[in-house]
């Protein structure tokens, strides 16, 4: 099963890899040719192909072409015009073959009338429809079920919702057959249609990679209306007496990411510090030279008042602060907290059971740390490894490496967008940050996890091809809004294919 955000993500991330989707159209146009001829000698057979304004219109082009080329007397009906780019250039075809496809635009309802023939194909609204039909598809639909002949549905009947199933009695295509592409849509476990599932050509990397498809329907934009904290607010829980760079450089990936409020709870003295580097972040100072239990009551209500928790970063691993660490953890799964949990917290909860709106980030280093098991040099080993580990602590797994693994315990995607420098100590910090802001902006843990690891190693490669190995994490940081406000052009500017081989 399939939502539209996930195929529409899917579409993106083939052209990506270079399958475009004028190909997936012409791959999803022949299908249902295919399947037509398996079922009808077509030769002389009288066809209608009844053409929306979006992509689905370009593949029952498609169809219409083939099915011409099969012998079939094919009428193809215009409903208005299509904007779709790869719809235009199947269209440009239609309209040169006017010796062997009849060419029918509609310019006012009235037009519309019952038709008959042998094979009927729906090409007008397709995944992106909601509500209800407006003309002219409201009166194609009627006339549509109205007419004889076997009817064909192109990936999901016109005036079906693809998500939902939802739709309005007469205001929906009742076909004899739906031809739907890569995977069931959700919509239509609500009906019992006779359904074919077609491949089309989408490599299956384009599924299991993180790709710019993924960041481009999971991002959201800002509505005018929007007000302070909206956008998210990130509670950063580290520092010590030693280290002041790593809670600051995972606040600061927060930010560059759209948080509007992130907050830094560190050691009184650290606070300070991290407050000299930039009059962006709101300091908590906590009383001690380290984190440590008595520190927690006074932690408790920013906790309750901020979206996500980090916890981890530069905290240390005094006594103190490992008993920090568990008492705070326990406190967030409590609450059943949204947290990115890292670094030193990590390694002062080893073996804990956690829960499904946690998140953990370990190096090879930590994983084996956290769960007592060293991660397997076989990629596709690692992989299970994950999964496993991931079901067993009931949370979300991101495994770093050079290739990221991240998983659910149920599910798993690989990202290859990283470059060696970033090696370099604080890039972990910096993807805590900004897969903290990722949650407080509704995103759920385990795209949060993806798209947060492939947002901060792209933002990585986009420095490396400037610096070379010369980058540190403020020059990541420094490139997260080219990521996130152009993940096309900047994923062409990865460094590696091939990396599994």
């Amino acid at each position: 099963m399939i939502s539209v955000k996930e195929m529409r993500a899917l579409e993106i991330n083939s052209s990506a890899l270079g399958v475009s989707t004028l190909l997936l159209m012409e791959n999803a146009g022949r299908s249902v040719k295919d399947e037509i001829i398996k079922r009808f000698n077509v030769k002389d057979k009288v066809v209608y192909v009844y053409v929306g304004h979006g992509g689905k219109g370009g593949d029952g082009l498609v169809a219409a072409r083939h099915l011409a080329d099969e012998g079939a007397k094919v009428t193809v009906i215009l409903l208005g015009e299509n904007k779709h780019e790869d719809a235009i250039l199947n269209l440009n075809v239609i309209e040169e073959m006017d010796y062997s496809i009849t060419l029918v635009e509609i310019k006012d309802v009235d037009e519309l009338k019952p038709v008959s023939g042998d094979i009927l194909i729906d090409a007008m609204l397709g995944t992106g429809f909601s509500g209800r039909p407006r003309e002219p598809f409201r009166s194609a639909i009627k006339t549509f079920n109205n007419s004889k002949g076997f009817k064909v549905s192109i990936d999901i009947p016109s005036g079906i919702n693809a998500d939902t199933g939802e739709a309005y009695e007469g205001e929906y295509v009742k076909p004899d057959l739906v031809v739907t592409f890569h995977d069931i849509k959700l919509g239509l476990l609500k009906y019992n249609f006779n359904t074919v599932v077609k491949k089309i050509g989408i490599p299956v990397e384009a599924e299991i990679y993180v790709g710019p498809g993924d960041l481009l329907v999971n991002m959201r934009n800002r509505p005018y209306y929007s007000k302070k904290g909206d956008s998210g607010r990130v509670l950063v829980i580290g520092g010590s007496y030693t280290f002041s760079g790593a809670p600051t450089l995972a606040a600061m990936g927060a930010l560059r990411t759209g948080a509007d409020l992130v907050y830094v709870a560190s050691p009184e003295d650290t606070a300070r510090i991290i407050a000299s580097y930039s009059p962006d972040l709101i300091t908590i100072k906590l009383r001690g030279k380290n984190i440590s239990p008595e520190n927690f009551e006074e932690l408790k209500s920013w906790i309750d008042k901020s979206d996500v928790v980090v916890i981890g970063p530069g905290m240390g691993l005094a006594e103190e602060s490992i008993e920090a660490s568990k008492i705070i953890v326990n406190y967030l799964k409590e609450k059943n907290k949204l947290a990115v949990i890292d670094a030193d917290a990590l390694k002062a909860i080893s073996g804990f059971e956690l829960y499904e709106n946690a998140i953990i980030t370990p190096h090879a280093g930590e994983f084996k740390i956290f769960f007592g098991e060293e991660p397997s040099k076989n990629i596709r080993d690692r992989i299970n490894q994950v999964i496993r580990y991931a079901n067993k602590c009931k949370c979300t797994v991101l495994l770093k490496g050079y290739v990221d693994i991240i998983s659910d315990g149920k599910r798993f995607k690989l990202n290859k967008t990283g470059n060696p420098g970033m090696t370099v100590g604080g890039s972990g910090d910096t993807l805590t940050g900004i897969t903290a802001t990722l949650m407080a902006q509704k995103i759920e843990p385990f795209k949060a996890a993806y798209l947060g690891v492939f947002i901060n190693s792209l933002a990585g490669t986009l420095a490396y091809n400037r610096l070379g190995a010369h980058l540190t994490p403020t020059d990541i940081i420094n490139e997260i809004p080219n990521v996130i406000n152009n993940p096309l052009d900047s994923f062409k500017r990865k460094l590696y294919k091939r990396i599994l081989s």
